[in-house]
């Protein structure tokens, strides 16, 4: 049934056309082929080399409308700090325990945010982290000693990005269920951030690409020029 669906999915989207953000935003909704509130990605495909460390591209947007999917959040603190995490609505507060439950393939959390002051035992966590995208990073807020805000950020609907070795950015912006300008806000919301951080030493097109999916339906590129407000 999936694969019909599918191919009705497909039958919609014009490969040769490269749609405005309006009008994917639209028809993301429209090719959806799953039963649940399925998660809508924007690929972003950088003219940037991510083994120079001034274009390794990362950082934070809070999205407009928030992402539609609540986010589980670690707190790595020193105790002093972990009252204001739990009020702040933090799901797990802690430090050596949590630490030592990573360090047995433990990650059933989508942010960590932890104090610079604890940095230093969480650095051993890198390889386990790293590839999940789950270490804390300054430029992404999740390093911090306000870690009430942080937790606030995060449950509102602040994102972290950052650039693949193929120099692509793959970001979760909304769900199939939103308004379709909903879903165009939140895109342009974060493609603007990623401007914002184009580095002076990349040469030729930044924006080289952009294509918007929903989960297991085809994707649709969008015209770059469309987004470059």
């Amino acid at each position: 049934m999936a694969t019909k669906k599918r191919k009705v999915a497909q039958a919609k989207v014009d490969k040769n056309k490269a749609y405005t953000l309006k009008e994917a935003s639209n028809l993301v909704k429209d090719i959806n082929c799953t039963k649940f509130d399925s998660s809508v990605d924007l690929h972003i495909r950088l003219g940037v080399d991510p083994k120079k460390a001034d274009q390794a591209i990362r950082g934070s947007v809070t999205l407009p409308h928030g992402t539609g999917k609540t986010k589980r959040v670690l707190v790595l603190c020193t105790p002093d700090k972990e009252a204001a995490a739990k009020e702040a609505g933090a799901d797990f507060v802690g430090l050596d325990e949590f630490i030592q439950k990573i360090e047995g393939g433990w990650t059933d959390i989508d942010v960590i945010v932890a104090t610079p002051a604890v940095m230093p035992k969480i650095g051993k966590l890198g390889k386990i982290l790293g590839p999940r995208n789950l270490m804390p990073n300054p430029k992404t807020g999740t390093v911090t000693n306000d870690v009430a805000a942080a937790v606030n950020e995060v449950k509102g609907g602040k994102i972290t990005f950052k650039v693949d070795k193929a120099g692509i950015i793959h970001a979760s912006i909304g769900r199939v269920s939103f308004a379709s300008d909903k879903i165009e806000q939140n895109s342009q919301e974060l493609i603007n951030a990623i401007i914002k951080l184009k580095p002076a030493t990349a040469k030729g097109t930044y924006l080289k690409g952009l294509s918007m999916a929903s989960t297991m339906s085809p994707g649709i590129a969008i015209d770059t020029k469309s987004v470059q407000n």
